[in-house]
């Protein structure tokens, strides 16, 4: 199945039915599993056995989508979790743990930016933010002693900044440590974020692999590349108690941040996914490759057609040509960025306001990345908690609108653009 492409990968990967069982991955909808002997539980509770016996940890369904996740991300395994917002915390409290340092991309998500910011912080780690395009000596100059990660996000929520990964890589290494990154608006079909150097893709599943904005979710994904061996990573190095001694990156290889993340992290927060939303995002993934064609193609449409009209200030779209991200995009994401097009209409906040609210067949939704065109005022909603500073640190100006393309026909989405503009300039 490892051979397979990926538009094969999202209908087939996780799941090979044998004789008699359902074509379709069934949902387990159970908390606990059974087994004939005391001592065979012990073993999965001292991890020397491989099963499931509690849903917190493994359930059927959800290994299901980890195993179809990790096939497509092109890694070792994942972990899916119950939002976006808990696997990238959990992607970094897997090995940087109160009194250590991460180095983000300041160009991220707002909420992501508040966790680092105000949360991650108020757990004693320190984060310093630094330009989704810095230079190679400008991360270095952020790296710390007790730097232990490096994040950031392939394709900005909702900036559209494209990150240089393999920069953002090479500083990493040189230090000693991950590189985690957001892979959430290209997703694995249009870029793979392993084959630049990075260690650690985080996606909210609730976006582009769901698809259909009915499950909220995340997933870490754990390339298996990383040695973390050297003495920066005790927690995976050296004995664990909490599990009789067991050492991670001696027990289980390649996989062994991963199965920390699961053993250890999932284990003592909970965060686990739902079983019913494993089996629902499943669904959406089947699909991907399809939507994201779609999405795309209709994205530029839409952005082609608002970088000519004069009632639009300003168009950020990196698969446009005129778009300071087009040369690194085109890298990265060769066939494609992503559905969302970022841009302000002439006269300001009010003017994206009244534009918002003439909208008849596309929503104003706190949302993103499904198959309905939506839009939204990020700093007013998303990322109002952010100072204007932040806001400008971010790429987000205040007109801008975020304007999340679906996969209706590109006709009928320009129509609903052309009379929303025109309600907004009178």
């Amino acid at each position: 199945m490892q051979d397979y492409k990926l538009d094969t990968l999202c209908i087939h990967g996780g799941y090979s039915p044998k004789n008699g069982e359902p074509r379709v991955a069934p949902i387990v909808q159970s908390t606990t599993y059974v087994y004939e002997s005391s001592k065979e539980m012990g073993a999965l509770f001292d991890l020397q056995e491989e099963g499931f016996f509690y849903t917190r940890l493994g359930n059927p369904t959800n290994d299901v989508v980890e195993k179809k996740i990790a096939a497509l991300e092109g890694g070792v395994g994942a972990l899916i979790t119950s939002s976006g917002q808990a696997a990238t915390l959990m992607a970094v409290l897997n090995i940087c743990p109160a009194g250590y340092h991460v180095v983000s991309s300041s160009a991220i998500y707002g909420g992501t930016f508040n966790l680092f910011y105000k949360t991650m912080k108020e757990m004693g780690i320190e984060t310093t933010f630094v330009s989704p395009t810095a230079t190679l000596e400008e991360l270095r100059a952020a790296m710390r002693p007790n730097t232990r990660a490096v994040f950031a996000e392939t394709l900005a929520n909702p900036s559209l900044v494209v990150a240089d990964l393999e920069t953002f890589a090479v500083a990493a290494h040189e230090q000693g440590v991950p590189l985690i990154v957001d892979n959430t608006f290209p997703t694995p079909i249009n870029c793979r974020p392993f084959d630049f150097g990075a260690d650690i893709v985080t996606h909210s599943t609730t976006k582009y692999m769901d698809g259909h904005a009915v499950q909220v979710g995340g997933v870490i994904v754990d390339s298996g590349n990383f040695n973390w061996e050297g003495g920066k990573f005790p927690m995976l190095t050296e004995p664990d108690e909490s599990y009789h001694g067991v050492v991670y990156t001696k027990q289980f290889g390649k996989a062994a941040y991963i199965t920390k993340a699961r053993t250890h992290l999932m284990r003592d927060i909970g965060a686990q996914a739902a079983p019913m939303n494993a089996f629902l995002l499943n669904l959406g993934l089947e699909t991907l490759a399809l939507r994201m064609e779609r999405h795309c193609s209709n994205a530029l449409a839409v952005a082609q057609f608002l970088e000519k009209d004069p009632r639009v200030a300003w168009v950020n779209y990196p698969d446009l040509p005129s778009s300071s991200q087009y040369e690194l995009a085109k890298k990265y994401m060769p066939h494609g960025t992503c559905g969302v097009v970022s841009f302000g209409v002439k006269g300001g906040r009010e003017a994206a306001t009244k534009f918002m609210d003439g909208l008849n067949m596309a929503s104003v939704v706190t949302h993103v990345a499904d198959l309905r065109t939506c839009c939204l005022h990020p700093a007013s909603t998303t990322h109002r908690q952010m100072t204007d500073e932040q806001l400008e640190e971010a790429g987000v100006p205040a007109d801008l609108i975020r304007l999340s393309v679906g996969i209706e026909n590109p006709q009928d989405i320009l129509a609903d653009i052309d009379q929303a503009l025109e309600k907004a300039a009178h």
